[in-house]
């Protein structure tokens, strides 16, 4: 009779990127995942907010980061490598908005690789703003 041994598996790894390693090549080279570019958002709030969460609203649709601020009031930010298709800008507001009117706030901020708008919904005003932009402010 033989023994049979269960195979060591190594856990997955999971690479957090520092800013300073990022800024060090190409934004378009690095920036072609929406996983990169919520990686790289999360490193960013990290370093400024210890408490980072994600919402999903009543009706689960979920908004990327929740971090709660002074007195109370909370930012919203929704990452998107893109809102140039229709169906991904439509779903990335309706997100935002849902949880914007769930928490009582009037604004959210949507980072995205280079886009940048204003848009103005029934729960308040949604910034799209580029991730250069963001990481600077």
């Amino acid at each position: 009779m033989h023994r049979c041994h269960a195979a060591k598996q190594t856990p997955k790894r999971y690479i957090v990127l520092t800013m300073r390693w990022l800024l060090r090549f190409h934004w378009a080279s690095l920036l072609n995942s929406g996983h990169l570019l919520e990686n790289l958002v999360f490193t960013a709030l990290r370093q400024k907010y210890p408490e980072i969460y994600y919402y999903k609203t009543k009706k689960g649709r979920e908004v990327d980061f929740v971090i709660p601020m002074q007195k109370g009031t909370r930012m919203l930010v929704q990452i998107s490598e893109s809102l140039a298709d229709p169906k991904i800008k439509k779903r990335e507001i309706t997100a935002l908005s849902e949880a914007m009117a769930e928490l009582n706030l009037n604004c959210g901020t949507i980072v995205t690789r280079s886009e940048s708008e204003q848009i103005k919904t029934d729960s308040g005003t949604i910034e799209v703003i580029p991730v250069w932009r963001f990481l600077l402010s």
